[in-house]
């Protein structure tokens, strides 16, 4: 596929530094399918979509975009908008069926080529370890909750790293731990989808312990060149007045929502505010003693995931909560302005806050944006086009948020844009469309959105068209 039309005489209002990687995302189970084809079994998310009720309209992930089939289209599609990185997941029960033993080595040979594909076209392999997909046998066992999953976790990064160390630059351990936790084991409403508060809080460290064990094995067998991450889905948690109720709630939902991850991984450490919030669900007693040195080895990057802001008032959350010991001290109050078809709030502020955090909090690691974007409701027209205005807008003031961010001396290394490809969402199935390229399901076909040629645009500018007369400070 050749490389899409930009306009050379476009002018740039908002210029992004050299190198900046331009990259877009997607995760194994929500492109993939082919998911009973070459041993592999499944997982969590296979499980959790073929039970009655669960994912609406009963959709599942068995075929998703059928990139599986697809990936050397799916690659030149990259390569035609120009991007210079692309963000998967491995699917760890294609490659280690049953979390344990050894490798399905058809399973690491589509990985293998899918590398060498992107390599070949220029683009750098971004690989997630780990994107929600649990092996259910491992699950079966207790999953997040029992310590041995941690350990299985590192087994499977090994392997993962053997068969492609030699090629992959960037590597992330876990991606947005957070929803791992507490999304599927306090509220429920991802997979494994049970509601126990105490076992969300023993996942979280399990969890941070399997992001510590991974780095370890990584930066034994990962050439010393490789950069090892971690993605999170850090909140903007604002609180609704100043008044001294509010400003606790947002307290609680900050420790909830970042510090579990923030702290330990960074600083070595659990909040003590956290420990006393949660002090009614457990005493922590799972935190063994070298867990939290191995959860704060260091890193090389830190991937950050934004979509809209939080917004807390004093009250009581809905039960089940995805926040355990914070129910009945927290309500959520949805931010003003335009929304998405998610019902989420746009507020590029909310991206430009969390980076000023880090910028202060850390200001020794890079940041890479490995998640952002937005769902609206897409189709294509009678002449087969699909005009995407309200998704161009939103990225361009996320863009834009970030580049203030770098003026103002944020080390951000690059942007990924979430989607390419229409796919899987999850508990909403194939309800939601977040791709710069639509997929019509039922075909397979994939059409360029108006937003994927934009970005195309971006990215061969090496930032934002200009937009009338605004002006903004060069990014160093």
């Amino acid at each position: 596929m050749t490389a899409i039309d930009a306009r050379p005489e476009a002018a740039t209002a908002l210029t992004f530094p050299p190198g900046f990687r331009w990259g877009a995302a997607t995760a194994a189970y929500q492109i993939e399918g082919a998911a009973q084809e070459d041993g592999r079994t499944p997982s969590i998310w296979d499980t959790f979509s073929h039970t009655p009720g669960r994912v609406r309209n009963g959709d599942t992930g068995d075929i998703a975009a059928d990139h599986f089939h697809r990936m050397p289209e799916d690659v030149a599609l990259m390569a035609g908008l120009g991007l210079t990185d692309y963000r998967l997941s491995v699917s760890w029960p294609r490659v280690q069926p049953t979390g344990r033993g050894p490798a399905l080595q058809k399973g690491l040979d589509f990985y293998r080529s899918l590398v060498d594909e992107l390599l070949g076209k220029g683009i750098r392999p971004v690989l997630t370890l780990y994107h929600w997909d649990l092996p259910q046998e491992l699950e079966d066992a207790g999953g997040w909750p029992v310590r041995e999953t941690a350990e299985r976790f590192a087994d499977y990064a090994a392997i993962v790293a053997g068969a492609l160390g030699d090629r992959v630059p960037t590597w992330t351990t876990l991606n947005e731990p957070w929803c791992s936790a507490f999304l599927g084991y306090a509220e429920g409403v991802h997979a494994p989808g049970r509601a126990e508060p105490t076992a969300a809080l023993r996942a979280a460290h399990h969890l941070n312990l399997a992001h510590g064990r991974a780095v370890g094995v990584l930066r034994d067998l990962l050439p010393s060149t490789a950069e090892v991450s971690l993605t999170l889905n850090l909140a903007a948690v604002r609180p609704l007045t100043r008044s001294a109720a509010d400003l606790d709630a947002a307290r609680r939902i900050d420790a909830l929502a970042n510090r579990v991850f923030l702290d330990p991984v960074f600083h070595g450490s659990y909040p003590q505010d956290l420990l006393d919030d949660t002090a009614a669900l457990t005493d922590w007693h799972f935190v063994r003693d070298g867990d939290l040195a191995a959860i704060s080895r260091p890193l090389d990057s830190l991937g950050l995931n934004y979509y809209t802001p939080t917004v807390v008032a004093a009250g009581t959350s809905a039960i089940p909560s995805a926040w355990p010991g914070a129910e009945k001290h927290a309500r959520f109050v949805a931010a003003p302005g335009p929304r998405t078809a998610m019902d989420w709030p746009v507020d590029a502020g909310g991206l430009h806050e969390i980076l000023t955090r880090l910028r202060a909090e850390l200001p020794d690691v890079p940041v890479l944006i490995t998640e952002n974007g937005a769902a609206y409701d897409d189709y294509r027209d009678p002449s087969g086009a699909v005009h995407d205005p309200e998704r161009i807008s939103y990225l361009s003031a996320h863009l834009a948020a970030v580049h203030r961010a770098i003026a103002e001396g944020a080390d951000i290394r690059g942007f990924f844009l979430w989607s390419l490809l229409d796919n899987f969402e999850w508990a909403y199935g194939y309800s939601k469309r977040f791709g710069i390229v639509h997929v019509d399901f039922a075909s397979q076909q994939r059409t360029l959105k108006d937003s994927a040629r934009w970005y195309a645009e971006v990215i061969r500018a090496g930032g934002l068209p200009a937009d009338g007369d605004e002006e903004a400070p060069a990014a160093r």
